[in-house]
This record gives structure tokens, C-alpha cells and sequence, in this order.
């Protein structure tokens, strides 16, 4: 089994910097990527940005230019850096990590999600 752990969440003032991590544990072989999603109320669960094992980044158009995606491979761990921080950045935040598990199987895992809410 891998789990997924996730911190850094709380609550900020609009311009204020958070930085979110997610530790993958278990029964690792490699992973693919890893990224980080949230879900508003209301609203569907969408990208924010994402990092693949070659270390290319991507980032939705609402986060280019305040958030940075960053990894430690050696800990399976990755971090989003989210500086400039919007009320409409507010939103239940979840790390996804696509990997191999040791059985050589390829599968997906969640977090439990965190947190963030910016006062305006």
C-alpha cells in the first residue's frame, strides 16, 4: 500500500505564501509524476500543476508566475511554493502521485487533502 501525506494547509491573508508538501510512502518502485490538484466548493477538482520524474513542470494558467512545483526524490516528496495567494485560490488542496508500485503495477494514489483559505 502507498500513502500519501500531506501539509502545510492553513489559513492566510490575501498576498501571503503557503507551502504545501506530500510525502509518498509504502510500497514504491517509481514514480512517474506527481502533482497537485484542488477542489472549491461547488467547482470540480482541477490541476494546479504537476511534475514528471525527468523534472519538467507544468502549471495552470492560474497559478504561472505565483506557484512553484518542486520535488525531493530521494524522500518521494514534492512541494508546492503558492506566493501571491488569491481569495479565489481558496480550496481543498490534494497531491496525486502516478507511480509503480514494487508488484510492478502502475496506479494512482490520493491524498487526503489540505486545506487553504485566503482572506481577502
Amino acid at each position: 500500500q502507498v500513502q500519501l501525506v500531506e501539509s502545510g494547509g492553513g489559513l492566510v491573508q490575501a498576498g501571503g505564501s503557503l507551502r504545501l508538501s506530500c510525502a509518498a510512502s509504502g510500497s514504491i518502485a517509481s514514480i512517474n509524476a506527481m502533482g497537485w490538484y484542488r477542489q472549491a466548493p461547488g467547482k470540480q477538482r482541477e490541476l494546479v500543476a504537476g511534475i514528471i520524474s525527468g523534472g519538467s513542470t507544468n502549471y495552470a494558467d492560474s497559478a504561472k508566475g505565483r506557484f512553484t512545483i518542486s520535488r525531493d526524490s530521494a524522500k518521494n516528496t514534492v512541494y508546492l511554493q503558492m506566493n501571491s495567494l488569491k481569495p479565489e485560490d481558496t480550496a481543498v488542496y490534494y497531491c496525486n502521485a502516478d507511480l509503480y508500485l514494487l508488484a510492478d503495477q502502475r496506479t494512482s494514489y490520493w491524498g487526503q487533502g489540505t486545506q487553504v483559505t485566503v482572506s481577502s
